[in-house]
């Protein structure tokens, strides 16, 4: 029996050691910076001109979803 209590506890720190790794790869992601709103705000913008020139969006709904967007 004690080789099966070994593979046991091998198969336990095995499972310990991924479950570590993973709340390292949590907490490194945590601490990572957010990008800020104001990239996010003009991507928002640079999709929305585009659509815009494509005629998906008359003028007052680009305006509004600018406004939007700009958080105004």
């Amino acid at each position: 029996m004690g080789a099966k209590s070994a593979q046991k506890s091998q198969a336990a720190a095995q499972q310990e050691a991924a479950q570590n790794q993973q709340i390292a790869e949590l907490q490194a992601a945590a601490a990572a910076p957010a990008a800020p709103a104001e990239d996010d705000a003009m991507a928002e913008i640079t999709k929305l001109a585009q659509m815009h020139a494509a005629g998906i969006l008359t003028d007052e709904e680009f305006a509004a979803a600018k406004a939007k967007a700009l958080g105004i």
